[in-house]
């Protein structure tokens, strides 16, 4: 087992990887942090007995929703407490809070307005706590420099963390289908109710039968679901539609795939099989899912950091020039770290402007 963190302005891409290649991914954006773990002193704005909790005004976030049973029972409008995140905020909502603190939180909390006390871990101390002996190798000095305290002699400074195989896995994420071995196929489908995932089984020949292959096939694959969900951290609802198997049938496959979902440190649930055969799987959400990390204007932005960056080792005596949609543009000037972490690992400004004409998120580098 080895932590890989592959670093680039404004982002760092983590990756646990085991024997069988990626085992869990996550994107780390100091400049746009997620929130979860991060310890604040907040203020009660108003109570929701209806929802049985109260939302918490907090600095530099939205205010948070407090449940009664995490300690928001007997607050009162206007009382400050200390509070940690438990969960990132999501489809407009603020994040989810919890006030049942360690000692050593409590005794930060201290009086005054509120305030952020302390951030919560990035994705290498994630996953550095989930895998306790691996070691952890990463290419940027000075990432490593502010980890060294948190992870000590674990570290090791790498020219590149990423290899072409691993960047190819980390690369094939992005994208909504994944091959499976013999032709199938797993197509991902993320809504804003659930998460829908379909199962094309390919050739499944009809040795012994065409019902017993093709709960051979559906079963064969359930480690890779069970991966790919845990990679790209699905999370809340997730359907699941086998390959050709009749709706009575599906049932067969619960105890293995609960096997499967077994070693996911979030613990998913196989609820059953609905009415029509599709496998109702909940994860926890806790962090936002790969999708929603990779979509959006700051995400094409760091993108397009990340290939200049390249391109500029490459060849430094042609420094790129970002021509981005306006709000690809805006949000790298947003960003509190990323061109600061450019102008550190180059010593340049990095040149870039706005293109009214470009759609969306689009961007290119131009010489």
């Amino acid at each position: 087992m080895r932590i890989l963190a592959a670093c680039s302005p404004g982002e760092v891409r983590a990756a646990a990887v085991d024997d069988a290649g990626l085992l869990d991914y996550a994107v780390w954006r100091p400049g746009a942090p997620d929130g979860v773990g991060d310890l604040h002193r907040g203020r009660i704005a108003a109570l929701a007995p209806a929802m049985a909790g109260a939302f918490v005004r907090l600095e530099g976030a939205a205010d948070g929703f407090l449940p009664d049973s995490e300690g928001g029972a007997g607050a009162t409008e206007g009382q400050a407490l200390g509070v940690r995140i438990v969960r990132a905020p999501q489809g407009g909502k603020g994040p989810r809070l919890t006030a049942r603190l360690s000692p050593a939180e409590a005794a930060l909390v201290g009086a005054g307005p509120p305030a952020l006390l302390r951030r919560g871990p990035g994705a290498i101390e994630r996953f550095a706590m989930l895998h306790p002996q691996a070691p952890i190798n990463i290419d940027d000095a000075a990432v490593m420099a502010a980890l060294r305290p948190a992870l000590g002699a674990r570290l090791r400074l790498v020219r590149a963390a990423f290899d072409d195989a691993i960047a190819a896995d980390v690369e094939a994420l992005a994208e909504s289908g994944v091959p499976l071995a013999g032709g199938g196929r797993i197509d991902i489908h993320p809504t804003p109710a659930l998460i829908a995932i379909d199962v094309d089984l390919g050739a499944t020949g009809a040795r012994g039968g065409k019902a017993r292959a093709q709960f051979a096939a559906n079963r064969a694959l359930l480690p890779a679901l069970a991966r790919q969900i845990r990679l790209r951290n699905l999370s809340g609802a997730i359907l699941v539609d086998f390959g050709g198997m009749s709706a009575a049938r599906r049932p067969r496959l619960a105890p293995e795939l609960r096997a499967a979902l077994g070693g996911d440190p979030l613990a998913p649930v196989l609820l059953g099989f609905t009415a029509l055969g599709l496998a109702e799987i909940l994860r926890p959400r806790v962090h936002p899912p790969l999708h929603e990390m990779l979509a959006g204007p700051h995400a094409a932005g760091l993108a397009a950091l990340r290939a200049a960056d390249v391109a500029f080792s490459t060849r430094p005596q042609h420094l790129p020039t970002l021509r981005a949609a306006p709000a690809v543009e805006a949000a790298l000037r947003a960003d509190p770290v990323a061109l600061a972490d450019w102008q550190r690992r180059t010593g340049r400004p990095f040149p870039m402007r706005a293109d009214a004409t470009l759609p969306g998120c689009a961007w290119s580098l131009d010489e």
